[in-house]
């Protein structure tokens, strides 16, 4: 199991190096503010995240999206998306998966807030071929803090160098789109998630 707070010292670490200009961390006015107009809870590890490390700028790629706007950020994309979902046949964006960073041509990696380990999902746009969006929606890792760890190591699919591209676990199906993108128009209730300090 995961020491928390010894891989949220890592990230910090990792991120400090990474970046010589990373974004100041939020305060927790800031992180209520998010969650307000989400409407539900941050994951714990996320909220960390960006009340301990920074207000994204770090992490794999294109990094992590800051929390609030202006300009693209975690709250503006996952709003966006959602609005977009309400009231149409097909919801494309299932409530409670806050985009953390876009992989670029419309791809995003989100956080389920509403899952226990905050399953780390992949949007995939381009299998799309009408109807159902459940096709574009991929597992990339079972927890957020294992999804940190593949980059901590550089041992995820979006590292082109890693080690062992044979040994790189790929992002496959995600077997609760169907179901969370069909309740997809539905309200989220504010859910409190275990572990919210």
């Amino acid at each position: 199991m995961t020491d928390i707070d010894d891989l949220v010292q890592r990230v910090a670490v990792r991120a400090a190096s990474d970046n010589e200009d990373l974004p100041a961390p939020v305060g927790d006015a800031r992180i209520a503010q998010a969650e307000a107009r989400l409407g539900f809870a941050l994951h714990p590890l996320l909220r960390r995240l960006y009340r301990e490390v920074a207000d994204g700028g770090f992490g794999p790629d294109y990094r992590l999206l800051p929390l609030l706007g202006p300009g693209s950020s975690a709250v503006g994309e996952y709003l966006a998306r959602r609005e977009a979902s309400v009231a149409v046949e097909h919801p494309e964006w299932p409530a409670g998966v806050v985009p953390i960073l876009t992989w670029g041509c419309d791809m995003y990696a989100g956080v389920d807030c509403l899952s226990a380990e905050g399953q780390v999902l992949l949007f995939e746009p381009n299998p799309y071929s009408g109807g159902s969006w459940a096709e574009c929606w991929f597992l990339d890792s079972a927890g957020l803090a294992v999804w940190l760890e593949t980059w901590l190591a550089g041992t995820g699919w979006f590292e082109e160098d890693a080690p062992d591209r044979d040994g790189v676990v790929e992002p496959r199906p995600w077997d609760q789109a169907v179901s969370r993108l069909s309740s997809g128009t539905r309200a989220v209730r504010r859910k409190s998630i275990p572990g919210r300090e």
